[in-house]
């Protein structure tokens, strides 16, 4: 079958000033080659789709249609009258070498290409031609018409702009001979939990769409339009037309967003000198001020194998060093601008032997650039109580010296202050973050044991040391009357106090009074690490470290389970309690911790604890949006009548399948929002805008991802429907980020990070900050090469 040649390719025009110019001219012509022997069906429906959208939208869009199933109308003077060239069912047609020399050197000028489904077979001696598709289908990849969803991972492409984040689709989906990712840009996915993409399937990153700018010119690829039926669907038409408006030079596209080599990583601290802390602390978080610098903390570790204090009838036990440094992009250099006496210089051994504590968290105000205000969250060591082993954690406000670029620690105002436990082991959270009305967000761990309950839910009431319970997280993240485990919500005031916010989870009234703490915004979370705020919907944005539990146990509950969640108001998140989206642990407690009572009720917990001053009946746990466990990503289970799960490995499913679990220490990262406005060239592209940045601290199997949230189901515990991953743009492995603790983007859209080092409790000659920058070039064709 030969479909009509609508028209003639015109001679192209043989002066310099046109073979100077991009193929095309002011009024598009797109030209569609398809097999002559290609599926009538498809290949007309294929034709007919690309005539309409030629004459849809605005004027200033439109373009006219030329087809040919001739491979000798491939020349190089007929070509370059055509803005874009596009192969449609193009299974079994070759250009002989001649004519694709003539396609090569149309590109080489500029030209644009569209590969639709089948064409990926054309040209198959071709390595110039795999090029610009992109890969080839795999031999063994399912030959059936299949209901699958696309996520749709790229919001500001033309081909997917205006496009659900999730779309159900029926067509034909190949699988690759080798995996594009990482040296295209992929604008959208195919999810292979929700069709059978047989024996040599992708996995879950399974590029469909994806463009790239290619030997001079514009490639588009989809491997969807498989089917006649594709081409009258609605979401389909409009990916088509964008892509055909970007390679026709109608539209502009960053095809370049995803692709490793645009990334350029470089460590920026050096090695400490011998014996000092002159470039890096123990890394333990930043923050950027808007004029650029970057000031980061060391929680209180020193150089390994730096002398340290285990003896409680030590004075200085625990006597470690709180560092703030500073470093200058403008001058490339490293100030040491503050050492605070900690205690949490107590790490290695066992249990009772090594401790978190230190200096946490630091966050700059939001007026920093007048007031110089630096608020760091610490344990002061001079506040530790050697006989009862407890500490004082406090968030204070000091004023940074411009003149010395030194921390004025004679200026500290403690904003707020309560008892932690530092007899054993573990979780002092640290992360902090201001909204859009000058609300402070603190993260605080649960500082509880991590034995003492076989790492399931950490509510053994048992262990205690001088009166104080440090094994039963009841007492601190599940009370409504504590500040650990939480994430508090206050508003400094300029005089140094604080005010409380509305809208908090509790009033400071409930009971009467003396039962609850009106600081808490979200109680319920184990070890918050790092929150961020979205600067554009002042939503939280919070991970935190699960317990040890290598496995989901029928007798006690879910294994580890390391969490993020968007927060969009005050809750309960569920710890010890309820993990993940409301997997319950089993009750437990005196005479005998070691006997399960019930399972906790997720919808109305209660905190039956000898060890709870709060209330005793809790608010509802909400489900969280990303959990991941040894095994996977988001465990989850069959259910009984009573919601409890069968906690069966055999019975388990994951429904994050880009998530893998193994060490696990949840680190979350920014929502990032790209300024459309800056001149910045090192700012990572608009792609990334409005994506979640999550992470772990170890790198190899763990996650590093940036995630899109559908905005309609975020707030009920909605997973992602999309995630792409970093491990090609951050370095992982031996000379690169092994151990991330901290990442932030600075005002310029570059993205700084921290790694923690090697080993635990100390500052090594691995810990680093480091800077992530974008070098890829402009969206594409630039604007003196638009069409119109």
């Amino acid at each position: 079958m030969t479909l009509a040649l609508l028209g003639t390719v015109p001679a192209a025009a043989q002066d310099e000033e046109r073979r100077a110019a991009p193929p095309g001219g002011q009024d598009p012509l797109v030209l569609v080659f398809h097999a002559e022997d290609a599926p009538e069906d498809r290949t007309r429906a294929g034709v007919r789709a690309i005539e309409a959208l030629g004459a849809e939208g605005p004027a200033a869009e439109h373009f006219a249609v030329d087809v040919t199933s001739d491979p000798a109308d491939f020349t190089t003077a007929g070509l370059l009258d055509y803005n874009a060239v596009v192969f449609l069912s193009t299974d079994g047609a070759v250009l002989n070498a001649s004519q694709e020399a003539a396609l090569q050197t149309y590109v080489r000028l500029g030209g644009g290409f569209v590969g639709v489904h089948d064409a990926a077979f054309a040209q198959p001696e071709s390595e110039w031609f795999t090029g610009l598709i992109g890969s080839r289908p795999d031999a063994a990849s399912p030959d059936d018409t299949q209901t699958a969803v696309v996520e749709v991972g790229d919001r500001v492409n033309p081909a997917t702009r205006g496009l659900p984040v999730e779309w159900a689709k029926r067509d034909v989906w190949f699988n690759w001979e080798s995996s594009p990712s990482g040296q295209v840009h992929t604008v959208a996915r195919v999810r292979e939990s929700t069709y059978e993409p047989g024996d040599t399937a992708e996995g879950w990153d399974h590029p469909i769409s994806w463009c790239r700018d290619y030997d001079g010119g514009r490639s588009f690829y989809t491997g969807m339009g498989g089917t006649a039926q594709s081409f009258a669907e609605n979401n389909f038409r409009k990916h088509l037309r964008g892509a055909l408006l970007w390679t026709s030079r109608l539209a502009r596209a960053d095809c370049q967003a995803t692709i490793d080599d645009n990334y350029a990583a470089e460590r920026l601290t050096e090695p400490n000198a011998p014996q000092s802390l002159d470039q890096i602390g123990e890394p333990h978080g930043l923050d950027i001020a808007d004029d650029g610098r970057v000031f980061y903390i060391g929680r209180g570790g020193q150089w390994t194998n730096a002398p340290v204090v285990t003896d409680w009838a030590d004075p200085d036990i625990g006597l470690g060093p709180g560092t703030v440094h500073v470093y200058d992009p403008a001058t490339d250099e490293v100030t040491h601008a503050a050492t605070l006496e900690v205690f949490g210089n107590k790490g290695g051994g066992g249990e009772l032997v090594k401790n978190e504590e230190g200096l946490v968290g630091i966050v700059l105000d939001p007026d920093f650039a007048d007031n110089q205000w630096v608020y760091l969250h610490w344990t002061p060591h001079s506040e530790i109580d050697r006989e009862t082993h407890t500490g004082e954690r406090r968030v204070s406000r000091f004023t940074f010296d411009e003149a010395s670029g030194t921390l004025d620690l004679a200026s500290e105002q403690v904003l707020l202050s309560w008892q932690v436990q530092i007899h054993s082991c573990c979780h002092a959270g640290g992360g902090m973050d201001f909204d859009s009305e000058g609300n402070l967000y603190i993260a605080t761990g649960d500082t509880n044991s991590s034995q003492f309950s076989d790492g399931y839910s950490g509510n053994n009431p048992e262990p205690e040391f001088a009166g104080v319970s440090f094994a039963d997280a009841r007492r601190t993240a599940g009370n409504t009357n504590n500040l650990n485990g939480k994430i508090l919500r206050i508003h400094p005031e300029d005089d140094g106090t604080y005010t409380i916010p509305e809208g908090n989870l509790f009033t400071g009234e409930e009971a009467g009074g003396g039962k609850t703490r009106a600081e808490i915004y979200v109680m319920g979370v184990r070890n918050p690490a790092r929150i961020a705020i979205d600067p554009r919907t002042d939503w939280l944005h919070a991970g935190w470290v699960g317990p040890d539990a290598p496995e989901p146990s029928a007798t006690w509950g879910p294994a580890k389970y390391d969490t993020f969640a968007v927060i969009t108001e005050a809750g309960n998140r569920g710890w010890p309690y309820c993990m993940g989206n409301s997997q319950p642990y089993r009750d437990r407690n005196l005479p005998d911790p070691e006997q399960p009572l019930d399972w906790y009720d997720c919808d109305a917990p209660r905190n039956e604890s000898p060890h709870n001053d709060g209330l005793v009946d809790l608010p509802p746990v909400t489900d969280n949006n990303i959990w991941y466990a040894p095994q996977g990503g988001a465990p989850d289970f069959p259910r009984d009548a009573d919601g409890v799960p069968s906690y069966d490995l055999d019975e388990q499913f994951l429904r994050l399948p880009w998530l893998t679990g193994g060490g696990q220490a949840a680190m979350n990262g920014p929502v990032y929002r790209h300024d459309d406005e800056s001149d910045s060239d090192v700012a990572w592209p608009a792609y990334w805008d409005g994506k979640w940045f999550v992470g772990d601290l170890y790198d190899g199997d763990q996650p590093r991802h940036a995630v899109v949230m559908d905005p309609s189901n975020v707030a009920g515990g909605g997973l992602p429907v999309h995630a792409d991953g970093l491990d090609g743009i951050i370095p992982v492995g031996e000379g690169g980020i092994r151990n991330l603790m901290d990442w932030k983007f600075a005002p310029d859209g570059s993205l700084y990070l921290l790694d923690y080092g090697r080993g635990f409790f100390n500052a090594d000659q691995h810990s680093a900050l480091w800077r992530v920058t974008y070098t890829g070039g402009p969206a594409t064709p630039l604007p003196a090469d638009l069409a119109r």
